[in-house]
Order: structure tokens, then sequence, then C-alpha cells
């Protein structure tokens, strides 16, 4: 995968806010602050280059940057912190102004049309036979009509972080997609597996606000 594009978009619009997140969260002083992040960016250009280029319609090269992210981050941190410290260092650092407008954006489309023949078109796609650094998925519509359900049984983010020894840490990235959802504000997000838990599958539900959980 090439530096250039959305992998560098993504360093430009998130970096303050992952650096920030490291005083603020993780409470490093602010030279180790400036000096993780310089580490990172290395790190991050690494990881990147690494990466396959994604097909036309792969709709998860965002989900695996942001992982690439997260994961330059960890791996030039001198203390490491926990998983309850990651999850919210994550959180905190992805959950921008620009993301929650995004979220919301996100939000006014879902459940239509459009949206409903996006997610058939991915899970027909089954990207991660061709790349393992990206998802297969199902989809599962509820019967009432209430949303639906994304069933990943292949995670792209469970493999790059198990390359990079930091399968510990995958559980913070899944947690983001509650925060996600709940930015969106027209759905609430229910899950019972993951694959980083052990579980058969991810299961991303999809529930409409007022519907029966």
């Amino acid at each position: 995968m090439k530096y250039q594009g959305m992998p560098m978009g993504m360093w430009l619009l998130f970096v303050h806010s992952f650096q920030k997140q490291l005083r603020e969260v993780l409470h490093v002083s602010t030279a180790d602050a400036k000096e993780i992040t310089q580490s990172a960016k290395v790190t991050y250009h690494r990881i990147i280059q690494k990466l396959p280029d994604f097909e036309k319609g792969d709709r998860f090269q965002m989900n695996i940057v942001s992982c690439a992210m997260f994961s330059s981050f960890l791996l030039n941190m001198k203390k490491k912190p926990s998983l309850t410290e990651a999850t919210e260092y994550y959180k905190a650092s992805m959950m921008t102004r620009p993301m929650i407008w995004f979220c919301r954006k996100k939000g006014k489309k879902k459940y239509t049309a459009k949206d409903i023949e996006g997610m058939k078109q991915t899970a027909k796609l089954q990207a991660a036979n061709r790349n393992p650094y990206s998802w297969n998925m199902e989809f599962h519509p509820y019967p009432d009509q209430s949303g639906y359900e994304a069933r990943f049984t292949y995670c792209g983010i469970c493999h790059l972080m198990k390359e990079l020894k930091l399968e510990e840490y995958i559980p913070a990235m899944c947690a983001l997609d509650y925060t996600m959802s709940d930015a969106g504000e027209v759905t609430n997000f229910v899950r019972q597996y993951t694959l980083a838990g052990g579980g058969p599958y991810c299961d991303c539900g999809y529930k409409k606000k007022g519907s029966a959980l």
C-alpha cells in the first residue's frame, strides 16, 4: 500500500489527537509524547508499506489504516498501557470533531436502500480470501426490519495486530464500534461475539433506535 492517499490523510487528520491523548489519557510527559509521535510516524510508514493494495469496492481500507496508526503508537510507548487504558486512549484519539461529524453524516444514510445494497456487495466481495488484511462479512437483515447484522468471519485487524504481537489490544479497537454507532445517533449497537474474544465470528448488530433490543 502506498503512503500517499488515505494513509497520509489519516495521519495528518489524527496525529495531533493521538499525541494529545498520550498526555491527557496516559499521562505521558510532553517531551515523551513528542518523541513517541516521531517514532510512531516511522513505524506507521513501515506498516503501511507492507500492506497490499485493497481491491476496488473494499470498504475496509480505513479500518486497517486506523489499526496501523494505533499500533504504531503502541509499539513506541515506553510503558505499555493496560487494555482499559489503551481502549480509552484509542477512543479519545479517534473521536475528534471531524470524526463525530463523519459518524453523524453516515448515520443519516443508515438503513437506506443504498446502505443496504452496499452491505450486500461487501458480503459478496469476500475480500479476505485474497487479502489477509481485509475482512469477510455476511449480511443478515433482521426479520422484523429493525436493522441488520454484519457478521464477520475473518478480521484484518486481528491478522495485523497478531503479526505485530499486539493481540492483547485488539478489543480496544472492537470497543470503538459502540462509540461510533452512538455518534451516528440512529442505531443501538448490539454484539454477542468477537473473534478476538474467541467467538465464532464478530457480530455487529445495528438496531434502529426505538426498536426492541
